[in-house]
Order: structure tokens, then C-alpha cells, then sequence
């Protein structure tokens, strides 16, 4: 997931003006099927998330969407950003 600093920056300009805080956000990736990449991605929610995961048809990707309290947008982009480090997701 190449994603520069320019997209975090608008990101969380968006949130700020759009969102009161903190808010319950939802998370989207793809990530392709593996134990240890889920693994990786569950990792960086707490306990109090609500992750739910949804496999392809043809069962080489996983769909996971996560909702969370998030405290500010800023929170939201460091999420995205340890995303970012597991080799093959792609956020949406």
C-alpha cells in the first residue's frame, strides 16, 4: 500500500471538518489470504473493535472491515500507516 504524506493530509483535514470526536470509524482492506497477514492487521486494534471478515470466491483474499472509537483523525492515519507495512493490503 504505497500511500505518501500528502493523502494523510488531506485524510485527516477531511475528518476534522466532517467528523465530531471522537466517532466510531471504519476501517477497509484486502489483504491476501494469509494467517500471518491477519494476523498482523487484527494487531493493530484493540479488544473493543468489531472486525468482521469476509473471504473471496476464489479464496486467495480476505476482505476485513474493522470498526472502532477512534479518539482524532490523527489516530485514524497512524492506523493506516502500520497498515501499510503488511506486505500485499490495500486499503480502501
Amino acid at each position: 500500500m504505497a500511500i505518501n504524506d500528502e493523502f494523510f493530509q488531506r485524510l485527516e483535514k477531511q475528518l476534522e471538518l466532517n467528523t465530531t470526536w471522537p466517532a466510531v470509524y471504519m476501517f477497509k482492506f484486502i489483504i491476501p489470504e494469509s494467517n500471518q497477514g491477519y494476523a498482523l492487521l487484527r494487531s493493530l486494534f484493540g479488544e473493543e473493535s468489531r472486525l468482521f471478515t469476509r473471504h473471496s470466491s476464489g479464496g486467495k483474499y480476505i476482505s476485513v472491515t474493522v470498526k472502532e472509537m477512534m479518539i482524532s483523525p490523527a489516530e485514524i492515519t497512524e492506523r493506516y500507516r502500520k497498515a501499510a507495512e503488511i506486505e500485499g493490503i490495500i486499503a480502501l
